[in-house]
């Protein structure tokens, strides 16, 4: 009867532990370990989503449409006066044996990466959720629900752009000499267009969340505002080395109607900031503290 009177009682001082940590940490913050467990998990469940999406792919309906899908512009850049895939010269090869292989297992993950986007940007999103105010959750809200069609924007601007600098670049070709390129440059040009586009555009989206953050202000952007308009230029330059202007400017464009929208909204929040801080002038320390006490729902919103 003693040993257990001694097991309940350790029980109960084990719960009003547990409870009063709770009561000490309300927002559920987790140890470092815990961090590097609920990591792995979500890595976990990335991997297998990009796992059944990438054995979708593999599907050979599937594997066939998105493999006409990634040569198509190859295949409509003119070149030397014909089209690519036409069978008269400039047409994709493969050298090796398991380059076949390799090549449905890249176009697979490429197109199991795209279809599995909303699992493995949901499951970062909850990893860095628990960690953010009320108030940030809900711009991380509105930027998630942003990133992904900012993305897909300036990936298909980048895939119809394609066609003019592949058509150039393999237009430079000398008279009598046969240029087949191996599939897998392709697919790194296509890749990098693709991919180097879309992330682009998330840069008026970045610089807007380091505002929100506190971390840059609209001061600090005006200053780089032209540089950063230059590189976008320079790089839609080298990612299309076509000398026709409009590539430039299709590619360079939207992006940059994107950064200046940026600047407009960084603009209005610092005011915004500006106008809530005049709010407070005045108050001694004492005030702020008891206003903090008495609504903490409020403050958490300004």
């Amino acid at each position: 009867m003693a040993k257990l009177g001694d097991t309940v009682k350790g029980a109960r001082v084990l719960s009003a532990r547990v409870r009063a940590a709770e009561a000490a940490d309300p927002e559920g913050r987790m140890s470092l370990i815990d961090h590097i467990r609920e990591l792995r998990n979500r890595v976990v469940k990335i991997a297998l989503a990009l796992i059944v999406g990438t054995s979708i792919g593999l599907v050979p309906q599937v594997y066939n449409r998105v493999w006409h899908f990634v040569e198509h512009p190859f295949c409509a850049a003119t070149i030397n006066g014909h089209t690519g895939c036409s069978g008269l010269g400039d047409q994709l090869v493969l050298s090796g044996v398991l380059d076949p292989f390799m090549l449905r297992v890249e176009v697979a993950f490429f197109f199991g990466l795209v279809v599995t986007s909303p699992v493995w940007l949901y499951q970062l999103w909850a990893f860095v959720a628990p960690g953010l105010y009320r108030r940030e959750k809900r711009w991380t809200y509105a930027f998630v629900g942003t990133a992904a069609p900012l993305f897909v924007i300036g990936a298909g601007i980048a895939y119809f752009a394609m066609s003019r600098g592949l058509g150039y670049l393999l237009g430079l070709t000398p008279k009598g000499v046969l240029n087949l390129p191996p599939v897998s440059t392709y697919l790194g040009y296509f890749f990098g267009m693709v991919i180097g586009f879309g992330l682009a555009f998330e840069l008026p989206l970045l610089v807007l969340m380091l505002n929100v953050a506190g971390v840059l202000s609209h001061q600090f952007f005006r200053k780089w505002r032209r540089l950063i308009i230059f590189g976008v230029f320079v790089f839609a330059g080298i990612a299309s080395p076509s000398p026709d202007p409009l590539t430039m400017l299709l590619l360079a464009g939207p992006c940059v109607v994107l950064v200046e929208l940026a600047e407009l909204l960084i603009w209005m929040n610092d005011r915004r900031r500006a106008a809530r801080a005049s709010l407070y002038e005045g108050l001694s320390d004492d005030d702020l503290a008891a206003l903090g006490d008495a609504d903490p729902v409020d403050s958490d919103r300004l």
